[in-house]
């Protein structure tokens, strides 16, 4: 049970990554779902659990999954800074469209 509940956490990450990594569409609200899903399933499953009584099997996929997730961080790290750069320029855009030059010590041309 603990290692099916592993495996579908880390095919959700591995997923999520993948598809920033290729830049296709995600659904951020079905993904979050999944992930707290998995990590509430894994809080349930390992209440009470002994890491020395982990077998090899689980101990290799927990491993993998430690990596896949510092790798999921980092992209989704990467893309959360370029849509606060993108922001950040349209932010940027907005207020100089709209202003008349009055204020700033640029004046318009």
């Amino acid at each position: 049970m603990l290692l099916a509940s592993l495996k579908r956490l880390e095919a959700t990450v591995t997923a999520e990554t993948e598809a920033l990594l290729a830049h296709q569409p995600v659904d951020q609200e079905t993904v979050n779902l999944r992930k707290s899903q998995s990590l509430l399933e894994l809080t349930r499953l390992t209440r009470g659990l002994d890491p020395a009584g982990i077998d090899a099997a689980t101990a290799i996929h927990l491993a993998r999954l430690r990596d896949r997730l510092a790798r999921n961080q980092q992209v989704v790290g990467l893309h959360l800074r370029a849509v606060e750069e993108i922001s950040e320029i349209v932010t940027q855009a907005i207020r100089d469209s709209e202003s008349d030059g009055t204020y700033s010590g640029h004046p318009r041309r």
